[in-house]
């Protein structure tokens, strides 16, 4: 059996090294210790095992007497490697999109006055939504507009022909790239059913035909399933803006009841949110000894409320085991996505409830408490209530104290908005910074944690990377909350850690050099800032034309994979961590990333070296600089921060302070 490493192998986040020791003394599992004794299974890791019928599993590892091995049918092991990536990238889009029907599903009550404790907050947006489906808004109330465009939007699921709506808003020259390779997806549901088809045992064996079919499947996700549930998560629960709040499991409380909310849907969490303000529930909970009612947050669900309502987080997915071992936390409340099954008898040895709310997830030794938009505050009353009548049973508790602040809350609309205020907001400023040097070129760091590496590691080295170099990073789900725990998401973090031009960029605008822009659904966000930035002008015509990368460090998920391919196919460079899931087959892999590149201008690969994974990106932005024409990348030209440098200039006798500003004398 594999010896565990020291917990400061495992991750470089202190609380979570603090309860790693707890856990290894009261000789409790967690992901971390599993991942240690538990090797990868060196050929399904590569993509070189085959499971689509019972003549197999096929495993095609070549040998000396079979140097080129094929399945039982004769499937090669670049059809094995594609047909595996298909399928992950139709069930991360088919998870992803889903989340987003179930927000149209509670958007449809809404409008027809059947959704408890519901509200549409943001008005404005859900005007501008209904824009996108061509729904005309005059004359009509909120309630009515919110009918149609929940209905128009459900039409995109089950669309059979045709196009997706929202495919529109991708830049022109993009749109015109799907439709001449035929890949503009049609209706969501279609487009996963179209890829379970064809990896079917004795349909699509054509690789670069099924990593094309895939590319479709993956657009009808970050295009339509997940863009729309950005966007009607905006309206129902309001358009995030910057605000303070903290992060790490030194957020739980010792004398208050502890309830901490995992998974990925809103839509339970708001509720929650507005039950724990409630006077008469907080006196509940100093009837039972409690001070009062802590919520906070693990992994996306966290993300979600962090942003709008400033909830604290407790940290990214790998601390939702953490946070149980701390003994602290009466009820750990999960929907979809994420959730370790671990929870269930993990909660067992603690006095914490485990409750699981959706109908589409019942996990072994879980309470389940299903919810229904139509029910939502009294059933999340019965859940907080249950948290509470929980306190007394607490026992030792050991909470780390390690927690920083963050700034989250930067929607698109907000990163405009802060470029020019609500007349002049636009993405020109960022252009031109972009354009002049001052950054280099922007970045998206983004995704899971993974136990096969060390927690944070390389989302934290990569970032500070970029920052050092003038890259302006954006990053959700646990990318964000791994940055956040170490200081990076808040204003301060630009003295300590940008280069001269980027800080220059975050002192003029008063902005972190990290935006937190949401949970992973909410990559979406970031197709539509670089469409916005593409269609100011300056950095050419498509997405693909852009000076940026987008990078998931510590990937785990299929949703992950799905992300990966619609960033790649809207034009992207997209790079991956820890392994290759196509390593099996050469051939796969260079459809993937020239291949790719090729046709759709974007393209994805797999890095494990965080090292090599800053050196592609950097030289990869460098060669987008040189195809636009733009100055080349020169971290001395900057000099000092723009602040500091005027003030020092402002001590100048005056010829020379003209010199300094103007190059000549006034």
């Amino acid at each position: 059996m594999a010896k565990e490493p020291a917990p400061q192998l495992q991750t470089i986040d202190p609380a979570a090294a603090e309860v790693l020791k707890r856990a290894e003394a009261l000789g409790y599992s967690t992901a971390f210790s599993r991942a240690a004794k538990m090797a990868a299974c060196p050929i399904g890791a590569e993509g070189a095992c085959c499971q689509m019928c019972n003549m197999g599993p096929c495993r095609l590892v070549p040998t000396k007497a079979n140097p080129d091995p094929v399945g039982i049918c004769g499937a090669t092991r670049a059809t094995v490697a594609a047909r595996n990536m298909a399928r992950h990238i139709a069930a991360g889009t088919a998870a992803h999109s889903d989340h987003g029907r179930d927000l149209v599903f509670t958007l449809d009550a809404v409008a027809k006055g059947e959704a408890q404790g519901y509200e549409l907050r943001d008005q404005v947006k859900l005007h501008t939504i209904a824009g996108y489906f061509g729904i005309k808004t005059e004359g009509k109330d909120a309630k009515a507009i919110a009918g149609e465009v929940a209905a128009a939007a459900m039409a995109d699921f089950t669309r059979q022909k045709g196009t997706l709506a929202y495919t529109k808003r991708a830049p022109k020259k993009r749109q015109e790239i799907w439709q001449q390779l035929g890949i503009t997806p049609r209706g969501i549901d279609r487009e996963v059913v179209d890829t379970l088809h064809r990896t079917h045992m004795g349909d699509d064996q054509d690789a670069d035909h099924l990593l094309l079919g895939s590319l479709r499947t993956s657009l009808a996700d970050g295009w339509g399933g997940s863009m729309m549930a950005t966007d009607i998560s905006d309206v129902l629960f309001g358009t995030p803006s910057p605000l303070v709040t903290k992060v790490n499991l030194g957020v739980l409380k010792s004398d208050e009841v502890n309830i901490v909310i995992h998974g990925h849907e809103p839509t339970l969490s708001e509720m929650i949110v507005r039950v724990v303000s409630e006077p008469e529930m907080i006196e509940y909970a100093k009837s039972k000894g409690a001070q009062g009612i802590n919520l906070c947050g693990v992994c996306c669900t966290s993300n979600e409320t962090l942003m709008r309502q400033g909830i604290p987080s407790a940290g990214n997915d790998l601390n939702q085991e953490l946070a149980v071992i701390t003994g602290a936390v009466e009820a750990m409340v999960v929907d979809v996505q994420c959730i370790m099954q671990a929870l269930g008898d993990l909660s067992k040895k603690f006095h914490t409830k485990f409750i699981t709310t959706s109908p589409k997830v019942k996990i072994a030794g879980a309470i389940h408490m299903e919810f229904d938009e139509h029910h939502a505050l009294d059933i999340a009353r019965q859940i907080v209530r249950a948290a509470i009548d929980n306190y007394p049973n607490r026992k030792q508790t050991e909470i780390p104290t390690h927690m920083a602040d963050l700034v989250p809350g930067f929607s698109h609309e907000y990163i405009r908005y802060m470029q020019g205020g609500a007349l002049r907001g636009s993405f020109r400023p960022l252009n031109d910074a972009v354009m002049s040097g001052r950054l280099r070129g922007v970045a998206g760091v983004v995704g899971c944690n993974n136990p096969r590496t060390t927690q944070d590691l390389a989302h934290n080295y990569i970032v500070k990377e970029f920052l050092k170099n003038d890259v302006l990073v954006v990053q959700t789900g646990c990318g964000a909350l791994a940055n956040a725990k170490y200081g990076l998401l808040v204003g301060e973090a630009a003295m300590e850690y940008a280069g001269p031009g980027l800080r220059e960029v975050c002192e003029a605008i008063g902005i972190p050099p990290v935006l937190h822009m949401g949970s992973c659904v909410d990559n979406t966000r970031i197709l539509t800032v670089l469409t916005e930035m593409a269609t100011e002008g300056g950095l050419g015509e498509d997405i693909s034309d852009i000076p940026g990368v987008g990078i998931a460090p510590e990937w785990m998920s299929e949703k992950a994979l799905a992300i990966g391919a619609y960033f790649a196919a809207s034009g992207a460079y997209v790079i991956f961590g820890v392994n290759s899931p196509v390593e099996a087959s050469d051939e796969v892999t260079q459809i993937m990333s020239a291949g790719w590149e090729k046709i759709v201008g974007g393209k994805m690969e797999f890095v494990p070296d965080p090292a090599e994974i800053v050196r592609r990106s950097l030289a990869h932005i460098d060669a987008k600089r040189a195809a636009l024409k733009l100055p080349p990348y020169d971290p001395n030209k900057y000099g000092k921060s723009g602040d500091a440098r005027m003030n020092e200039l402002l001590r100048l006798p005056l010829e020379q302070r003209q010199t300094a500003l103007y190059g000549m004398k006034v």
